[in-house]
């Protein structure tokens, strides 16, 4: 600022010094009105020059391009400094917010849960993606809609003419179709002045499990109660009748029938909530492919002699390629034993005595080991098929019962099979019998050549 004051009095007294020698030089009079007139000039020529310099300083300003600013030196020079500094930190602050805004806008675009952001007058100002598959709308076209005229679902509706809502509320999602039912949970915060925010989630699979959890425990209360109906009346026929010792003995023996089955089916759950509860097996342990082949095969005629009683048995027969008969299975033995002996004792029940039932081991195109259990039993209907590894899923209910089926032994081997990175496939046809294929992935097997 001195140096400012400096230079403009030096400018004036420079401008004098001229007015003051051009009066002498050409004998103007009085002197002093010319040196007077030299340093106006001089202060007015200062004035236009720093004028013309703050309007180049007020304009580059007025864009706040950094790379335009003007070169210049002095006190102006000082205020461009400090103002491109300023800019520079103006530019950074702004950069890094815009940075923190995107940052938040990814996480919320990742986000497995939806976000719109609602207005006063409920019309949308954003959303992110996993929201506007979740209803239905679109984040750029449908910006500045009112959400009501786009969701037209009158429990939607309700809810939103409520002030202050506690619950959420469960829609119908985008893409729910009967088939395929998609349930999207939406709850509704306010913020701000009138601001609305609708989060939605995802809730198909939770209502899915909630529902299969009802449904199981009423099948096990229902295949539990069936059996002790029974017993109870035994015992109570035990109880209050004279009968004689032939009498007592058979209903003794349909008694034990009863509380076989509900071991059976006791067994068969602490089964799958071991699979369940259990890390995935390790392929350090392994299983010779004879030795469960063998097994399953001597299981499978001791069943078949049993259900027939000897008469009319059924034509089992298993075949394993001559390459594979030293191929050894990854995975814990318990558990392929189990699979396969599901398998096969299966399609001994269902299929009627005479039927042939064949099991034959092959490896496939991508290196997997294929088990084809094959029956000649009475098929089943397409429709059936998607479910038959539900738990207690039955084709045909008093059928099951009656071949001592619990109805988790299909649920067994799926699990089991996922457990081991494989997977069940299951063909059949009314009237051509059925095939039960166990596909093991290659990593889950070696040849042993």
């Amino acid at each position: 600022m001195i140096s400012r004051f400096l230079s403009f009095f030096s400018l004036l007294a420079f401008g004098a010094a001229i007015g003051f020698s051009w009066a002498v030089i050409s004998d103007r009079q009085p002197p002093s009105l010319y040196l007077l007139s030299g340093a106006l000039l001089a202060g007015l020529a200062w004035a236009l020059v720093d004028a013309w310099r703050g309007y180049r300083v007020r304009s580059w300003l007025r864009h706040g391009d950094l790379g335009l600013a003007p070169h210049m030196s002095g006190w102006w020079g000082i205020v461009l400094d400090r103002a491109r500094k300023l800019l520079r930190e103006r530019e950074r602050t702004i950069a890094a917010s815009e940075q923190r805004l995107k940052d938040f806008l990814l996480a919320i675009q990742t986000s497995p849960n939806g976000v719109v952001m609602l207005d006063a007058r409920s019309q949308i100002e954003w959303c992110n993606k996993t929201a506007a598959s979740h209803l239905g709308i679109h984040p750029e076209r449908d910006v500045m809609q009112r959400v009501g005229n786009l969701l037209r679902d009158p429990v939607f509706t309700e809810y939103m003419a409520v002030e202050q809502p506690i619950e959420p509320v469960v829609i119908a999602g985008h893409k729910n179709r009967i088939e395929r039912p998609v349930r999207i949970s939406l709850q509704r915060h306010r913020y701000g002045e009138g601001k609305q925010l609708l989060l939605t989630r995802d809730v198909t699979l939770i209502e899915q499990a909630e529902a299969m959890r009802r449904d199981f425990v009423a099948n096990v209360s229902h295949e539990i109660r069936t059996p002790l109906t029974v017993m109870s009346g035994f015992v109570e026929t035990l109880q209050t009748l004279d009968l004689n010792e032939e009498e007592k003995k058979r209903y003794l023996g349909l008694m034990a029938v009863q509380a076989e089955r509900m071991q059976g089916l006791v067994e068969d759950l602490l089964t799958l909530s071991r699979l369940e509860g259990s890390p995935i097996p390790s392929v350090l342990s392994t299983l010779p492919l004879k030795q469960l082949i063998d097994s399953c095969e001597q299981e499978a005629k001791g069943l078949s002699n049993t259900i027939t009683h000897g008469v009319n048995p059924h034509a089992i027969q298993f075949k394993v390629e001559p390459t594979l008969s030293a191929a050894t299975l990854m995975g814990e033995s318990r558990e392929l034993q189990s699979a396969l002996s599901n398998l096969v004792s299966n399609a001994v029940r269902y299929t009627p005595g005479g039927g042939s039932i064949n099991v034959s081991v092959d490896q496939g195109i991508d290196g997997s080991l294929l088990i084809d259990v094959r029956d000649t039993g009475a098929g089943i209907a397409a429709e059936h098929l998607p479910r038959l590894t539900e738990r207690f899923y039955r084709v045909d209910r008093s059928r099951s019962r009656e071949s001592g089926g619990t109805g988790l032994g299909l649920a067994i081997v799926k699990h089991v099979m996922q457990r081991h990175g494989g997977s069940l496939s299951i063909t059949s046809e009314l009237g051509h019998g059925s095939c039960f294929r166990l596909i093991f992935p290659a990593n889950r097997w070696h040849a042993n050549h």
